[in-house]
């Protein structure tokens, strides 16, 4: 159970696993003492003692005693010398912000956040601290969430102009963690278009390290994120703490470690493009920042945030239900297909099991190759003369669920609604328009745009049968200027444009509960948990090569469980590597996580198709496990030849074991593999080979793993409780 302890100042979170510990100083600055495993209590004073500050909480702000104090909402400029939270431009030019608390609030449960992606639950507890810089008549609540069954906590924090002057907010974090020493490793997640998400581990070091981005979205080159883990931290021991914003758009995660060797994390907007015009009586509400612990290694920290994600932030009937097994017609026909074709695929489809066949881009305007039509979504009569319906209908016929790709953030310069509307475009006037992928991005500031985005995608949901959604978005912001917006709230379109943008998928999500939504940016370019708020499934990477997957799933599932991954069979040699890998090890891969193919069937031998009718009755048979287990990290490709994780579930009675090497070894014993996550006391038997084993031994001994010959040679294997 969640409590919330005060103590005249002393303010103290904690569940049955953790606690978050603050204190009020003299004049009501909020200290931050502790965030870690549960504590039955903390005395202050040696926190303080620690920062050179008064046992007592009373100080000068006379002096530098701002300047190492651990605060927990900093402002830059009135003597805390270090990067701040916060930061509000008043109407005399000046910057600075001296906020403190007025009143300290609980309530039971966990509010929501109007307009923005939120975590959720009863079973919480919430802490409002509520500030105010009296001078400049500025009013900040600091929001405190706990949930029974996580490690962790939730932040966010709203601002309030009680002025009667306008005033600019130029920076407002969602988080600051202040920990009392810098003996961690700074862990990220960075990489490019098709090798998404790479771990980057390296030691904090005196000075700045920061990831961020400026794209208009999460990105492909940086997540929104950051771990820190003691040096000797594994996956099954030691400390780690991770931070996550529940955000879609620009952001800094940011660990600044002072002259001391204390260390001050920073996580929430981008403030370089950014800033916000708060006139008298208006708010602002940051978005929400997860926090988790674990003193049992990444594995457990991971734990954690798939907790969150299963139990506190995805919602609808996809949260918990099977998700069906597609087959996309991308990588099958690309831009160059028709109906007859389209319904030969979804055919042999059909035939072999696939639940759900998805029509991605070219279906729309005059659209034979990514140079136009985005913005124009009605149908192709040259490829499907008898409209959209007609083709779901006879895809449903065979058996088959049915989806639709769609791009609706974009626009091209070679459109009907281009030409009609080229103000709704991203743009600033006079200048030539920055196009990328041949296309411009929509101003989702506006409202008009957002209702004709909107309209667009329902349209096709009411009337042609849709199942599914892949919602794609290809390029990011260039020339950031809107044609409505006034020249000082220009800087404001970023964020608006995510607003709006959640404001669209709030009302599509809510229209249309039995739509299947998932999100994709140019593959893994906005994997984010603001977006899983909406799309409980995102693609992970548009390289479907098995051993680049093995790498981009497993530093996913570092915050993400399985079920919020997409992850498909395509065909060889890979489209993006080249790379030839047999059928049997790319679909063991791809069963960690929402399953389909990539693929033409009708180009596959008979071999290749019987081994598609295995895969999908198996996957059929196990993907409760699969996708809403408790997933386990056992070997790592980024420190080896071999990536191996096992997938439990919740009772224990089952688990699915993956196991891949990606190069070859000769004259070497079979790996012996150490599972995790079973119950020690049962008796075990591999449905594959026959043989038994108790939980107990397969956690401390290990199981052998007898290798098929030859290059990326994988197993995939059931464990079932006798």
């Amino acid at each position: 159970m969640t409590e919330i302890i005060i103590q005249d100042k002393l303010l103290h979170l904690r569940n049955d696993h953790v606690s978050y510990c603050m204190y009020l100083l003299e004049g009501g600055i909020p200290a931050h003492l502790y965030f870690g495993k549960r504590l039955a209590g903390i005395n202050p004073a040696a926190v303080l003692r620690h920062y050179e500050l008064p046992a007592d909480g009373s100080f000068s702000l006379q002096g530098c005693a701002l300047d190492h104090t651990p605060h927990e909402y900093p402002a830059f400029g009135l003597g805390d010398l270090r990067e701040g939270a916060v930061s509000v431009r008043q109407k005399d030019g000046t910057r600075s912000v001296d906020l403190r608390v007025v009143k300290v609030e609980t309530v039971e449960g966990k509010p929501g956040l109007s307009g923005l992606p939120a975590t959720f639950g009863s079973s919480a507890r919430t802490l409002f601290l509520h500030m105010k810089d009296a001078l400049i008549g500025l009013e900040a609540t600091l929001s405190y969430t706990m949930f029974d069954d996580v490690a962790g906590v939730v932040r966010s924090v709203s601002f309030k102009n009680v002025s009667d002057s306008e005033l600019m907010i130029e920076r407002a974090y969602s988080l600051c963690l202040e920990l009392p020493d810098s003996r961690y490793d700074l862990i990220t997640l960075s990489g490019a278009w098709s090798r998404e998400r790479e771990m980057i581990r390296r030691p904090l070091t005196m000075g700045e390290m920061r990831v961020s981005s400026l794209k208009g979205a999460t990105s492909l080159h940086n997540s929104n994120m950051l771990f820190l883990a003691r040096p000797e931290t594994t996956e099954e021991q030691g400390e780690a703490i991770g931070a996550a914003l529940v955000y879609s758009g620009n952001f800094t995660a940011a660990v600044h470690v002072d002259s001391h060797r204390t260390s001050r994390v920073l996580l929430g907007i981008n403030d370089v493009d950014f800033a916000w015009k708060l006139a008298p009586g208006e708010t602002f509400q940051t978005p929400e920042a997860v926090t988790v612990y674990s003193d049992a290694g990444l594995g457990g920290m991971s734990a954690q945030f798939h907790r969150v994600c299963a139990e506190h932030l995805v919602r609808g009937k996809y949260a918990r239900a099977p998700r069906p097994i597609l087959l996309n017609n991308w990588e099958a026909t690309y831009f160059g297909f028709n109906e007859e074709k389209l319904l030969k695929i979804a055919k042999t489809a059909a035939d072999v099991g696939v639940e759900l066949f998805v029509l991605d881009d070219g279906w729309f305007g005059h659209r034979d190759s990514d140079n136009s039509s985005l913005g124009d979504w009605y149908v192709d009569t040259k490829k499907l003369p008898q409209g959209m319906k007609h083709l779901s209908d006879q895809v449903h016929a065979m058996g088959l669920k049915f989806g639709l790709w769609f791009e609706p953030e974009m626009i091209s310069p070679d459109s009907d609604l281009y030409r009609a509307h080229p103000d709704w475009a991203i743009h600033i006037g006079g200048r030539e328009g920055i196009q990328q992928r041949q296309q411009l991005t929509l101003d989702l500031s506006r409202e008009d745009v957002q209702d004709y985005v909107y309209e667009s995608v329902a349209r096709h949901l009411a009337e042609d049968g849709i199942d599914y959604v892949k919602w794609d978005m290809n390029r990011n912001f260039s020339n950031i200027g809107s044609a409505l917006l006034p020249a000082d709230r220009q800087k404001e379109l970023p964020h608006r444009y995510m607003l709006g943008l959640y404001r669209v998928l709030e009302k599509l999500v809510s229209s249309f509960p039995e739509v299947l939504f998932e999100s994709c940016s140019s593959g893994g370019g906005r994997f984010d948990l603001g977006m899983l708020y909406y799309m409980p499934q995102t693609w992970c990477s548009d390289n479907t090569d098995a051993l680049c997957r093995c790498q981009i799933q497993y530093s996913t599932s570092l915050v993400f469980p399985p079920f919020a991954m997409g992850s498909h069979v395509s065909a060889v040699p890979n489209h993006q590597t080249g790379r030839m890998t047999p059928i049997e090890t790319r679909g063991n891969v791809a069963m960690s996580g929402c399953f389909g193919y990539e693929l033409d069937l009708n180009t596959l031998c008979t071999e290749e198709l019987e081994a598609v009718r295995r895969q999908i009755a198996r996957v059929k048979e196990i993907r409760q496990t699969l996708l809403y287990g408790d997933f386990h990290r056992l070997l790592s490709p980024y420190e080896g030849n071999d990536t191996a994780w096992i997938t439990v579930s919740k009772d224990k009675n089952e688990a699915v074991f993956m196991f891949t090497r990606a190069l070859a070894k000769s004259f070497a014993y079979p790996p012996l593999v150490r599972l995790r996550g079973l119950d020690a006391q049962k008796a075990y038997t591999v449905a594959e080979t026959g043989e038994s084993y108790t939980g107990a031994e397969l956690m401390n001994l290990g199981i052998a793993v007898k290798l098929p010959w030859g290059d990326a040679a994988s197993v995939s294997w059931t464990l079932r409780s006798n």
